[in-house]
């Protein structure tokens, strides 16, 4: 809809803007202000009322078209204020060529449709969005599944054509196609496109799986237990078709002072009308003033005044790193009281890192770190991945290891320079009959106390050293909260993660409230909570799993490198994928607010003063306001309308201390 009306105004304002320049230069009166004049010939007399009513028919009628509803609702604004001058404008003047007055406004007519041209053209190229959130969300069903026979075989077939209890083969790498359970093989399925669990989440027989998740390694057979509208990935489609349908429409600043100033210009013309008739009887000179009063009172600043801070806020945000698909979201930032971050890929990495080594006397931190990715070299999976990229980071050399063997649900084993290395969990040591050396314990208490996993190196049946592995919090999250709070907003955090991992998190930031174990409706609902304290609350993820939760809140905002349904359910993008920038968010729209309101100002105040001197108040000390008076105040609040909203470009935007942040996520290599 934005995108349509975006291209009608933007060609109307081209044709209307051509169509009026003859009318321009035949205008005696910008002849007089400007010193020039042109050729007149038979007909020239014409000029001005021909092209008026073509750009009247052309550029004003979309103006009247949308005051309908404004009227139908009785709630004029912008688009009834502009629509009654137009029109006054408009009929007057044809009505001038008829009946020779002093003034016609067709010079006048013409620019005022000009400039809400553009100035509509501006606003809707500014809140153009496409929301195709739910399209998305489809994509993550596969499109086909293998039903397993009675005879045992397979075969291929649509996904709407599963029915409950139909056995499915899930290949590994495949998606899930629907709702279902385990009932033959084991592997680690990938949920966090759904549930927001940071870690593959192991699966055997009497586990259930939820369509749409990603399978891992292993092979599995699922029994379907529900289709279509009954699987959990509809039932997030269904939330956040709700969540967009929600929302609340509010009312831009411009048009409410629009719907005020058209009562006002109403009642000034009212007043003028009875006041020159009392004094001099009702003639031609009281149809001109009060055609004076209508006319001046129409918006010319005023209909610029919020676009044209919206075109420079949007553009300043796309070169601090986020895209604006939503005005009022924009606008709302400055006010929030509350902002929730999803926890996976948003405030850490949503990847897993070593982020502490204890090593016994055995044997040093860079040999131990060296073993490890050795044994580790050719795997895949997250812990292996942490691993080599731990070493590399501290530039150690992994040696060659030989006979490699994968312990299912243990770790691994490799022969490395005649040395049995064995790496894993809890598992491997229970496996070898092996305890955690008392060199070993305190490191292991305190990495479980905050909740990150620890993985042992087994040196020919003895433990060497232990590693802590977590989901790496961002540096920038530190900032990002210390900032916040900085600046008046409550910092809260969801998560699917467990309540231990999502405290110490919590606990190592600062963050005020914190919602573990929490499912993607149960998102939702947690957003609703907060909002029904009272507080306006923004949200900030990168998932499938926060999509209803984005849209459910008063803002939602994507980092811009998580999933496209994220982004598509999100008012705000952070491209950069960085969450300093929800401060820089609410910075600018602070700032731009304020550049609004001063722009309300001045174009309104023009009012204050045109309208009491159109009505004539100061005719009996000999001062009275000329149309052509008049329209030059119009113009110089346009222009000082136009050049306060640059200075925005001067808003700071830059974070203190950004640059001092150092790396708190590590706990520290020690031996």
């Amino acid at each position: 809809m934005h995108e349509g009306h975006e291209q009608m105004f933007r060609r109307r304002f081209f044709v209307s803007a051509l169509l009026s320049i003859p009318v321009l230069l035949y205008s005696e009166t910008l002849q007089e202000w400007l010193g020039f004049s042109v050729p007149a010939f038979p007909g020239s007399e014409w000029i001005n009322p021909l092209f008026a009513v073509i750009v009247f028919a052309y550029g004003g009628i979309p103006f009247l078209q949308m005051a309908v509803p404004e009227l139908q609702d009785r709630s004029p604004g912008m688009m009834t204020l502009i629509s009654m001058a137009i029109t006054v404008a408009f009929v007057y003047s044809l009505a001038s060529v008829v009946f020779p007055t002093q003034s016609a406004f067709f010079w006048e007519l013409v620019t005022l449709i000009d400039i809400m041209l553009l100035g509509h053209w501006i606003e809707m190229r500014s809140v153009r969005r496409a929301s195709s959130a739910l399209d998305e969300l489809a994509k993550l069903m596969p499109d086909t599944a293998e039903r397993i026979t009675e005879s045992d075989d397979t075969e291929e077939i649509p996904v709407t054509q599963l029915e409950e209890g139909d056995l499915v083969l899930v290949r590994p790498g495949t998606s899930v196609p629907a709702d279902g359970v385990v009932a033959e093989g084991d592997s680690d399925v990938n949920e966090a496109m759904i549930t927001g669990e940071s870690k593959p989440v192991s699966k055997e027989p009497g586990d259930e799986v939820i369509g749409g998740s990603v399978n891992g390694d292993g092979s599995l057979r699922v029994r379907i237990d529900a289709i279509g509208d009954e699987t959990t990935l509809a039932g997030i489609m269904r939330l956040v078709e709700d969540a967009q349908q929600s929302k609340s429409k509010t009312q831009m600043f411009a048009d409410q002072a629009a719907g005020w100033l058209f009562y006002v210009a109403l009642g000034a013309a009212v007043v003028t009308a009875v006041a020159w008739t009392l004094a001099v009887q009702f003639d031609a000179t009281v149809i001109e003033r009060v055609v004076t009063v209508l006319v001046i009172a129409c918006p010319h600043a005023l209909g610029l005044a919020i676009p044209l801070v919206v075109a420079i806020n949007t553009s300043m945000a796309a070169r601090n790193g986020m895209l604006i698909r939503d005005r009022i979201a924009m606008e709302q930032a400055r006010d929030l009281d509350a902002i929730v971050f999803d926890k996976t890929g948003t405030l850490t990495k949503g990847e897993h890192g070593v982020v502490g080594i204890e090593t016994t006397d055995a044997i040093t931190v860079d040999e131990a770190l060296a073993l490890a990715a050795g044994v580790e070299g050719d795997s895949e999976h997250m812990i292996a991945q942490a691993v080599r990229k731990a070493a590399d980071e501290r530039g150690v050399t992994a040696p060659n290891a030989t006979d490699f063997e994968a312990l299912k649900g243990r770790g691994v084993r490799a022969m490395v320079e005649d040395k049995t290395i064995h790496v894993g969990g809890p598992n491997l040591l229970e496996h070898l009959d092996s305890d955690v050396p008392s060199d070993l314990q305190a490191f292991v208490d305190e990495a479980g106390a905050n909740a990150q996993t620890v993985i042992y190196l087994v040196r020919d049946g003895q433990p060497v050293a232990a590693f802590a592995m977590a989901d790496v919090v961002r540096e920038e999250s530190y900032r990002v909260v210390e900032a916040l709070h900085d600046l008046g907003v409550e910092v809260a955090m969801l998560t699917g993660d467990s309540v231990d991992v999502a405290h110490a998190v919590a606990d190592d930031l600062g963050i005020d409230t914190v919602f573990a174990e929490v499912l993607p409706e149960d998102k939702d609902k947690k957003v609703m909570e907060l909002q029904e304290q009272g507080k306006l609350v923004g949200m900030v993820g990168d998932g499938v799993n926060d999509a209803p939760a984005l849209t459910r809140a008063d803002i939602g905002i994507a980092i811009g490198s998580g999933t496209d349904v994220a982004v598509q359910s999100a008012d705000i993008i952070l491209v950069q994928n960085n969450p300093m920038d929800v401060v820089r968010l609410v910075k600018l729209s602070q700032a731009s607010y304020k550049k609004m309101r001063s722009n309300l100002v001045w174009a309104a105040g023009y009012n204050v003063f045109a309208i009491p001197l159109a009505a004539g108040v100061l005719a009996p000390w000999g001062i009275l306001l000329s149309p052509a008076v008049g329209a030059l105040l119009m113009s110089l609040s346009t222009v000082i309308v136009a050049i306060n909203a640059q200075f925005l470009r001067r808003a700071d935007l830059e974070i203190p201390g950004l640059s001092e942040v150092s790396s708190p996520g590590d706990i520290g290599l020690t031996s």
